[in-house]
């Protein structure tokens, strides 16, 4: 059951008592991944496949035959809902574009900033039971639009070596270049430092359980990478006009992610507490996944009662929530007092389900507090800035003994003498 906690009795640490990885440690038998795949390349990825996933693989990657049969078995009621998500996602993503600028303002002077995409970007996708098309929306599209030219998805495959149809559409959808049937530390390794079928890549996107962000760690500095992501979580702002059974429902929705995923409602009415508290309870049986929803909301799941919604909305900013829902008559009052949250879901009809799949800002969040000082996966992660600048002969002469004596005040001879050797005779 989930416990009811009065704000006031809350030190800061049971507010932010999140482990990124509440699991056991994994370091050594990741670094024993890595190093095999980068030994034995392919060889050590079908062995991995075999072992973790029961699929014996010939070739690892998905073939035009595998997305000619995929086209023909997805419905096309479902065809036309990836389409219509992969629309939202693309207006989205696009309004985040960047402009590059010049700056000519002073004689002999020409400086600016370009934007260019990264060139080679891997998606990892996990299978839960299934290979998730939303996740492969949400990662690939802001890279397409960004201009990346090669897009690799990793999903590790069923055990008959398929991979599901609807993420191969969703991939179509979203114009990628290759899908390679593997998954884990393995699949990181492999995008990390390439084998014989997988490309290195410059940048790693996309979830995945411990296994995977701890390779996500390691390889770090060989490749970029988005963030280490944490289990899902959600916080229920409402206040007691709230129906508690859409905010059950809502809580559940997050709950049944992860045992370690963490669902939170917060309410300036002990009512609504109370009620939101057995509805939970009443719903939970009814979920296909209640061991796992169950476990969350026992282990991870609180409802805080405050006195007023300034202390929700200070409760609110202290948890840094990935999914925030703000349940009040008038949300857009309160959105500009949000200062940490991923997503943030505006009124008593937008379920955070809303996010993850169709409405268009991206699913990929900042999880475990990170939300205070990071955003969500967007345009820019598949994007780096360039500066340049130009001088002509006068200018540089002009403020050339300024830049040779800042030099000299660090110890840098070298650096001031670079400056005066071009001096005007």
């Amino acid at each position: 059951m989930m416990r009811i906690l009065d704000f006031d009795s809350l030190s800061p640490e049971e507010f932010l008592n999140r482990d990124i990885q509440a699991e056991e440690d994994v370091s050594a038998a990741v670094d024993e991944v890595i190093a095999n795949v980068r030994k034995r390349g392919d060889a050590a990825l079908r062995d991995y496949t075999r072992r973790f996933d029961g699929a014996e693989l010939q070739d690892l990657w998905v073939s035009a035959e595998e997305f000619d049969a995929a086209r023909e078995a997805v419905d096309p009621y479902f065809m036309e809902t990836l389409r219509e998500a992969a629309e939202n996602i693309r207006r989205f993503h696009e309004r985040q574009k960047h402009n590059d600028f010049l700056l000519a303002d002073r004689p002999g002077v020409v400086m600016g900033q370009r934007w260019t995409p990264i060139e080679k970007v891997g998606v990892c996708v996990p299978r839960s039971p299934e290979a998730f098309p939303s996740t492969i929306l949400m990662n690939a599209i802001p890279a397409q639009i960004a201009g990346v030219l090669d897009i690799v998805i990793v999903t590790p495959p069923r055990p008959d070596g398929s991979v599901s149809p609807e993420a191969l559409m969703a991939a179509e959808l979203a114009e990628v270049t290759e899908v390679f049937k593997i998954g884990g530390a393995q699949a990181v390794a492999a995008l990390a430092y390439g084998t014989e079928s997988v490309p290195r890549v410059d940048k790693i996107v996309g979830p995945g359980g411990v296994f995977v962000a701890t390779a996500k760690r390691k390889v770090f500095g060989q490749v970029a990478i988005d963030m280490i992501a944490g289990p899902s979580e959600i916080l229920v702002l409402a206040d007691g006009k709230t129906n508690p059974q859409w905010a059950a429902a809502d809580l559940l929705s997050q709950a049944e992610h992860d045992p370690l995923s963490s669902a939170v409602l917060v309410t300036d009415s002990r009512e609504l507490a109370e009620a939101v508290q057995a509805e939970v309870e009443a719903r939970l049986e009814a979920l296909p996944r209640k061991e796992i929803a169950r476990r969350s909301i026992e282990d991870n799941g609180k409802i805080i009662v405050t006195d007023s919604l300034d202390k929700a909305l200070l409760a609110v900013n202290r948890i840094a929530p990935e999914h925030l829902e703000l349940c009040v008559d008038d949300p857009f009052a309160l959105l500009p007092r949000i200062k940490n949250a991923g997503s943030v879901f505006l009124g008593r009809f937008t379920p955070e389900a809303l996010g993850d799949y169709f409405a268009g800002p991206n699913h990929t969040l900042p999880t475990s507090g990170t939300a205070r000082f990071s955003s969500p996966l967007g345009m820019d992660d598949f994007m780096k800035r360039s500066s340049f600048l130009c001088y002509d002969q006068a200018a540089l002469s002009a403020c050339g003994d300024r830049v040779a004596d800042f030099a000299r005040r660090e110890g840098l001879e070298g650096h001031a003498r670079s400056a005066e050797s071009r001096r005007e005779p």
